[in-house]
């Protein structure tokens, strides 16, 4: 089982780490109309070395496997999803609209290689060849949303829902670890928690981002690993 923290990486090692935490994202939340999201910091819960993860991380970006998305409520919190599974989303929320061939065209550039979370008219017009209509159309159909004037971040169409339930559901399951006596609770305890109605998605995911992103520290005791509440980490 990976759940846990484990040292071994490579690629093929965080791509099953992947694929793992995206069993627990709960498509049916927002009825299949989502690929299924990981955060990337969940993915340092799993391997110990930061570094090694980034880099196997990127190059599954580069071999066209990964995308990797800004979600803009944190300068630090980046999206992942694996490729097909975005086209195969994006496509189902784009058919029989007037956009799927201007999307269809995006994510034939996109797909292959393309490793940016943001894009620049200069490289929108003259290397993607698109005109400014179309990225009006992009825009409007969720693959881009607007960064500032002349530049465009990737995204997850349908994304704004993903994110709400993240924000309540992080606060939510922080809010149990603070509670608890003396700030700490066994992570099998706060497993085992039912969710509330804040907590939208399986606490396992919640658990995984709160340790990846330090909010909690991880003492491991005859017991099993505790999280302890860090200070100041409340949101």
């Amino acid at each position: 089982m990976l759940y846990g923290i484990c040292s071994a990486d490579g690629a093929a090692d965080i791509r099953s780490s992947l694929q793992y935490l995206m069993t627990l994202f709960s498509r049916k939340l927002f009825n299949d109309s989502l690929p299924p999201v990981v955060l990337k910091h969940q993915l340092y819960s799993l391997h110990n070395d930061k570094t090694a993860v980034d880099k196997q991380v990127n190059e599954l970006r580069e071999n066209g496997e990964l995308l990797m998305f800004q979600l803009g409520f944190d300068s630090e919190a980046f999206a992942l999803v694996f490729a097909e599974d975005y086209r195969a989303k994006v496509l189902q929320g784009e058919a029989g609209r007037g956009t799927l061939g201007t999307v269809e065209k995006f994510l034939a550039k996109l797909i292959p290689s393309c490793s940016d979370l943001s894009f620049n008219k200069e490289k929108m017009l003259k290397e993607f060849l698109f005109t400014d209509s179309e990225i009006t159309q992009l825009v409007k159909s969720g693959v881009l949303t607007v960064r500032d004037a002349g530049s465009w971040w990737l995204s997850i169409p349908n994304s704004g829902k993903f994110i709400k339930y993240f924000i309540k559901g992080r606060k939510a399951v922080l809010g149990m670890v603070k509670k608890s006596k003396y700030g700490e609770i066994l992570k099998t305890e706060l497993e085992g928690r039912r969710t509330t109605s804040q907590v939208k998605f399986q606490m396992k995911y919640h658990i995984h981002e709160i340790i990846g992103a330090e909010l909690v520290e991880c003492i491991q005791t005859t017991s099993g690993t505790l999280l302890r509440h860090v200070d100041g980490n409340d949101n």
